[in-house]
């Protein structure tokens, strides 16, 4: 059995000082209830060994872990829906502890719902219950699909009533802890360029290319940038790859190290559908499932030019120019990492992409998106379980004939894998939104956790089975 690793506080990010965040006090909730608690993540930055009343102590009433100086609440700035605001900020979370993980990573601990701050903007500070349900659903499936994602370390039920515009109200409240590399965003470097601080600007690179980017020369913003470049090139492509739909890809939404967190009004794709939007007040489609790598790259340009205060226009432009090439290898690789398949080379690898797009896009709401990646994983090892299965008919004419083909080319990666009972099963694991209502009801009317319990499981069985 493995052994989990010590416990390495690092409290990096408080040591930028009063101008980069505020102290702040937690609120102090009625009721902590316990609903969920990743020991596997919790192992991963040695914590696993917490009783359950000492996880309740650290991480429903804040009570600073060892080697922590309190929780901070975050300063930045964001384009929301690509208009400018300036009054951002934790307005309901705040940075609660930094830690080093088994693979020696600089990890934070961020919280949603744990009170107001003083970027609170007339809020209450809460997270409905739902809200932190759907967190913990969405970075599990994210996790299983490889999506570089934070994880939800930990739910706790607080006991208030909140009322929401948005859903059924008075409706119940919790708190999340998520552990996630790095909580520094795009919006970090806007609040200093926005009161032009050079200075600031010049803590932030150097602060970020020395904890995550480390092989980027110090000083250099342009090879700074180009490494977030990169991570968010890869981000953008996985999530494609898996048919998801952030819903709110704003610039204090997005970080330094690639890594997606707060899921709010996320969605999976039910079937292949370009202009898919998962945000209710998103009219305009800024957000849809094929305009994401438009917005992240949007994203980029804004990050570009806070680091103009510090570097030349030229070799800046040069970084940004590099996300679309990336994007591209990217999103050949994360296809043939889900399709279970090994590399034949730019050509045969773009020529698979693009059948199995075009299948999806002809097949339309024929197929949902994720049975495409079940059926077929591992390429020709797959072919007697996919056309016995419930899909047979659909896998036919010509455009799946290319698909096939262009599958049938590369070899399958570790086709043992096919082994794991998460393909004995005909359908694959999917959080469409009629399953997480579902999941939601049982909490809601009757106090049920099992359905939630029951789907995490089997989300941990298919990482397990892909890994």
């Amino acid at each position: 059995m493995p052994v989990s690793p010590p416990y390495r506080p690092e409290p990096r990010f408080f040591d930028l000082g009063a101008e980069f965040g505020d102290a702040v006090r937690p609120a102090d909730f009625p009721r902590t209830i316990l609903r969920f608690r990743n020991d596997r993540a919790a192992a991963s930055v040695g914590l696993d060994s917490l009783t359950d009343a000492e996880w309740l102590d650290h991480f429903g009433r804040f009570a600073p872990l060892p080697g922590q100086p309190g929780p901070v609440a975050m300063r930045y700035h964001g384009h929301q829906f690509r208009t400018y605001n300036p009054d951002l900020g934790d307005g309901r979370g705040f940075l609660a502890a930094q830690m080093r993980d088994d693979a020696d990573r600089l990890l934070d601990l961020g919280t949603k719902g744990s009170g107001t701050t003083p970027w609170s903007r007339a809020g209450d500070g809460r997270l409905t219950l739902k809200g932190g349900m759907r967190e913990v659903l969405a970075a599990a499936l994210l996790e299983s699909q490889g999506v570089p994602t934070s994880r939800a370390l930990s739910l706790i039920e607080t006991g208030e009533a909140l009322e929401r515009g948005d859903e059924p109200s008075p409706t119940r409240s919790a708190v999340l802890v998520r552990l996630q590399h790095s909580h520094v965003r795009f919006g970090t470097f806007q609040r200093a360029a926005y009161f032009e601080r050079a200075d600031q600007i010049e803590t932030l690179v150097e602060h970020v290319r020395s904890l995550y980017h480390p092989t980027v020369e110090p000083g250099d913003a342009p090879g700074l940038l180009a490494a977030i470049v990169a991570a968010s090139a890869r981000l953008t492509a996985r999530w494609i790859a898996a048919g998801f739909v952030h819903g709110v890809l704003n610039t204090d939404n997005l970080n330094v190290t690639g890594e997606s967190f707060d899921y709010g009004p996320w969605r999976f794709l039910p079937s292949y559908e370009p202009g898919f939007t998962a945000a209710y007040f998103d009219s305009s489609g800024l957000y849809a499932f094929a305009r994401q790598p438009e917005a992240v790259f949007w994203n980029l340009t804004q990050l570009a030019g806070c680091l103009k205060l510090v570097a030349d226009a030229a070799p800046l432009t040069e970084a940004l120019n590099g996300f679309g090439p990336a994007y591209i290898r990217e999103l050949r690789a994360a296809f043939l990492e889900r399709l279970g398949v090994r590399s034949l080379g730019e050509a045969a690898d773009q020529r698979l992409l693009d059948t199995a797009l075009a299948l999806l896009r002809e097949q339309g709401e024929a197929i949902r998106w994720e049975p495409l990646f079940h059926d077929w994983f591992a390429g020709f090892a797959s072919s007697a379980r996919a056309l016995s299965g419930p899909r047979a008919a659909s896998w036919q004419g010509e455009t799946f004939d290319a698909f096939r083909f262009a599958l049938f080319e590369h070899e399958p990666d570790r086709p043992e894998r096919l082994e794991h009972p998460a393909f004995a099963v005909p359908e694959p694991e999917e959080l469409l939104i009629d399953e997480v209502e579902a999941i939601w009801a049982a909490i809601d009317q009757s106090d049920d956790w099992s359905p939630l319990t029951q789907k995490l499981d089997r989300l941990e069985a298919s990482r397990q089975s892909r890994a």
